[in-house]
């Protein structure tokens, strides 16, 4: 792939919120598990574990922690990618809190583009209350839930959001 068609890659993905209800096989949820693993993360340490959820019950019960996000319900899958930030705190202390964080989210991206590469579909959510999902899951004190990762078969917007243009991101040298 060469970097036109790389940007072209990412420019067609879209957050998409409606599915089919065709589940994935074991061998699209274990590509975009590994694609995961294939992320970079502070010192190595990869600070982040994922719950991959299938259970109809449970997609209902996250969806209302998700403040009834109702594609967190009507996706077959949902990866709950979370900062498992003791890991990192055991070299770096207090700063390893917001590694935990930073390696959960690259290796969330990860796993968003892989399913874009299965032409799967997908929504990334970050609005949910955070010790519902914990009760949910049976989350260890130390893990943080970061994303509900809805990941199916769905149908993309008939046209993309616009984006702000790059220079109203970036600053040189100073702000």
């Amino acid at each position: 792939m060469d970097s036109s068609d790389f940007y072209g890659f990412l420019e067609s993905r879209s957050s998409v919120r409606e599915y089919d209800d065709e589940p994935l096989n074991n061998d699209e949820v274990d590509y975009i598990l590994n694609c995961a693993g294939t992320a970079p993360s502070a010192g190595n340490l990869e600070a982040w574990d994922v719950v991959v959820v299938t259970d109809e019950e449970t997609r209902c019960a996250l969806a209302e922690a998700a403040f009834s996000q109702e594609h967190v319900e009507r996706a077959p899958v949902i990866f709950v990618v979370c900062s498992n930030y003791v890991r990192s705190m055991s070299r770096y202390g207090e700063r390893g809190i917001l590694y935990g964080l930073e390696d959960a989210t690259i290796a969330c991206t990860y796993m968003m583009l892989a399913a874009h590469a299965k032409k799967l579909q997908s929504c990334w959510t970050g609005a949910f209350d955070d010790d519902e999902v914990r009760n949910i899951l049976s989350l260890p004190p130390h893990i943080r839930p970061v994303c509900l990762l809805a990941v199916g078969k769905g149908h993309p917007p008939a046209q993309h959001t616009d984006r702000m243009g790059i220079g109203e991101h970036v600053h040189r040298e100073i702000w």
